[in-house]
């Protein structure tokens, strides 16, 4: 089953005089539990595919299902909504809250899906558990390595039981050990059934992935099952 399903979707920015397609005509198919990487260099438009992927943003023209459902004709208010229900967000700077706790950092999406504070809690601190982080849950993120603060960005991302993972760039503030565990992490998620997509520069953090699209002035280069997938090694 198709869990994200594009069709000859275009997307043009009118800048001034100029009018930029920084999308043409892409169609593309993810299954449910597919762990996915778009590719390619700056002004390819994978950022604009992930945005659009994301909910962030709607296609100009063509259609987007996301989950059996059209979502490129959505409002602002249809799309913030199936945005908490439908996909998690891990992103290169982490877009933790400073003042509050790793614990109150991952329950926050729950706030918006009408959870109880107790169920809250019960639900935040089982995910934290799931990326190893139980025992810094009562830390603030000024207390907390690069590393450890993108997993409690990948446990806020999770705790929805969201449809799909969308990493945007998830290890380009780590240093290479740190990488190689974030990526750890995300294997063990895929083996759990997650649907991942993955936006990054870096052709060794690609590899990762089981599928890489490939991107080159707003259209796809290449769609490839990646036949070398590369297992993280931890230094």
């Amino acid at each position: 089953m198709n869990i994200i399903e594009t069709r000859q979707i275009r997307k043009r920015y009118v800048m001034g005089t100029e009018v930029v397609e920084a999308l043409k005509e892409i169609t593309i198919a993810i299954e449910k539990g597919e762990y996915v990487a778009f590719m390619g260099p700056s002004g390819s438009g994978k950022s604009t595919l992930m945005n659009i992927v994301g909910c962030l943003d709607t296609p100009t023209s063509g259609s987007y299902i996301l989950n059996g459902q059209d979502v490129s004709r959505m409002g602002e208010n249809e799309l913030a909504e199936i945005r908490n229900k439908e996909i998690g967000f891990v992103f290169q700077t982490f877009n933790l809250l400073p003042r509050q706790t790793a614990l109150e950092n991952v329950a926050l999406p729950l706030i918006y899906a009408g959870y109880s504070k107790a169920d809250r809690i019960e639900k935040a601190m089982l995910t934290l558990k799931g990326v190893g982080l139980e025992n810094r849950a009562h830390h603030r993120p000024n207390e907390l390595s690069g590393g450890q603060r993108q997993r409690v960005a990948v446990a806020r991302a999770l705790v929805n039981d969201p449809s799909i993972l969308l990493a945007d760039e998830p290890t380009g503030n780590l240093d290479t050990k740190t990488s190689y565990e974030i990526m750890d992490l995300f294997d063990q998620l895929y083996s759990k059934g997650n649907t991942i997509v993955m936006v990054t520069h870096e052709e060794d953090i690609a590899q990762y992935s089981h599928r890489i699209i490939r991107l080159r002035d707003g259209v796809i280069e290449s769609d490839l099952v990646n036949e070398d997938v590369r297992k993280p090694k931890l230094l």
